[in-house]
């Protein structure tokens, strides 16, 4: 079969966007390489590094300072890669995660939080947070809202 998998009838699939593809495959090592286990904190800390250093610019600086912010801000949580994305976790669940726009062709970052995240609000809440630029006043929110999603 050619590179270009085609559906039925020959009409090239479209249920999945290659950008979608490549982040399920992304989950799909992550997970193998979790269940062969002898991965320390520091190696995943270095891959998280190492996908944010890919990045293109603005998302790579945003996607450091956002690291750096929420490591300050939660040191309780662990790094790792989630989709292929920077994600910080405890007890191995995703709380919140850093998506770059060219992941997905977006035209903005995105911040997201997971289920996992301490962010309920009454019965309407934000679970993700589009970042085009980091200042003070949105760094401390950052800051606030990673504080309060694991409390």
């Amino acid at each position: 079969m050619s590179p270009k998998k085609r559906a039925a009838g020959g009409k090239k699939s479209s249920v999945f966007t290659a950008e979608e593809r490549a982040a399920m495959k992304d989950y799909v090592r992550e997970k193998k390489a979790a269940a062969r286990g002898s991965r320390d904190e520091a190696e995943t800390e270095e891959e998280v590094l190492a996908k944010i250093a890919q990045m293109t610019e603005p998302d790579r600086a945003m996607a450091r300072r956002v690291h750096s912010l929420i490591k300050a801000s939660a040191p309780e949580l662990s790094s790792r890669l989630w989709y292929g994305m920077p994600a910080y976790a405890r007890d191995d669940q995703v709380v919140c995660f850093f998506q770059d726009a060219r992941k997905f062709k977006s035209r903005y970052a995105t911040l997201g939080f997971s289920d996992k995240a301490k962010l309920d609000d009454g019965p309407f809440w934000p679970v993700a947070f589009a970042l085009k630029d980091l200042n003070a006043a949105t760094e401390a929110r950052i800051a606030e809202l990673v504080r309060k999603a694991v409390s």
